[in-house]
């Protein structure tokens, strides 16, 4: 089937098998055998060759194309225009998910820095010779060093991402 298919779509376009060819750069007896039937072009090949005969390699293959009426245009139209809708919805949802975990990031930072100002640095003045209490101590001090640097820098990128999506689109 595919060997009278190329024959049948080369002689309507007028092109020789020598023609064809040059186009796709073999040997006109490659051609032949594809026509004959004795080979088969690759799947590259049938690309190459379905764009030299200005065909779809579906047709080529031999499948029949069914032709659209507008009511099916129109049935598929609408179907994408509901899945772009559900699409945009849950591009919504997502951002306002984003915004709200974004504002509930700025509110912990808030809270661990009020219960920061709380404590004063107390453990500072916790008895260090007691194990226990100077690890504690160490894990507390070294919380608070790294949070009081990094935090300010995490909540203004809260804050911008916080703005930035309730940039209008």
């Amino acid at each position: 089937m595919l060997n009278e298919n190329i024959k049948n779509l080369r002689k309507s376009k007028g092109i020789s098998q020598e023609e064809l060819a040059i186009k796709l750069n073999v040997v006109r007896q490659t051609v032949s055998k594809w026509e004959n039937g004795l080979s088969v072009p690759d799947s590259s090949m049938l690309i190459s060759l379905a764009d030299a005969l200005d065909t779809s390699v579906s047709e080529l293959l031999g499948e029949v194309t069914i032709k659209h009426d507008a009511d099916d245009i129109k049935a598929i139209s609408e179907k994408l225009e509901i899945i772009n809708l559900q699409l945009a919805q849950r591009s919504y949802a997502r951002v306002k998910t984003i915004r709200w975990l974004l504002i509930a990031l700025c509110l912990c930072i808030v809270v661990i820095f009020i219960a920061l100002l709380a404590i004063n640095g107390s453990y500072m003045n916790w008895d260090y010779h007691d194990p226990e209490l100077a690890v504690a101590g160490t894990i507390i001090h070294g919380f608070e060093f790294l949070f009081v640097r990094i935090a300010p820098i995490v909540f203004l990128a809260s804050i911008i991402g916080i703005v930035l999506t309730y940039k209008k689109r």
